[in-house]
């Protein structure tokens, strides 16, 4: 549920900082070509191209923790987890660039997607290990906790009632 309300509140912030109308005496032209907004970027300098680039990259990099953590066990596998969060972050970022090209004050830019969606996949990647580390963490607590609560539940009976201890382990490990 927190992990929710966190995703809702960070794109609600970035659809509002990507759509807002800008004020501005002209607009160049869409930028459809792949790495030209980059390349024009470097060619600026280093302080220019770590100031874009970086932004770029950081614009939706929290997605890349924040969309696992709506799923269950992390959204499945590492490289599920990591599919599955590229492609809706991409996806997400694509749909950004769309509204942005129907304001008259914004320009879509393709590099933006390509940055975004390379954010959102190195985020996941640094991100996915200790999210995983701390889910499992948290399940060994949970069976911690069920032994001291109800530790005649959890051993097992000469009649094979396992079942029970399956339940209130399932009950005390939901957060």
């Amino acid at each position: 549920m927190t992990a929710l309300v966190l995703l809702t509140a960070y794109l609600a912030c970035v659809t509002w900082l990507a759509l807002r109308p800008l004020e501005v005496l002209w607009v160049s032209p869409a930028n459809l070509e792949p790495f030209a907004t980059i390349r024009a970027d470097i060619a600026r300098g280093p302080a220019e191209a770590a100031r874009a680039i970086g932004g770029g990259l950081l614009r939706l990099a929290p997605l890349g923790v924040l969309l696992p953590l709506l799923g269950r066990r992390l959204g499945g596998p590492r490289v599920t987890s990591f599919l599955r969060t590229v492609f809706a972050g991409g996806m997400l970022s694509l749909t950004l660039e769309f509204w942005q090209s129907q304001l008259p004050s914004r320009v879509a830019d393709v590099d933006s997607v390509i940055l975004d969606t390379l954010g959102i996949a190195l985020a996941h990647l640094i991100g996915y290990g200790p999210l995983r580390a701390a889910a499992r963490g948290s399940r060994a607590g949970a069976s911690r906790r069920a032994a001291r609560v109800c530790p005649h539940l959890l051993r097992r009976r000469p009649g094979g009632h396992v079942h029970q201890a399956r339940r209130v382990w399932a009950t005390l490990s939901q957060p």
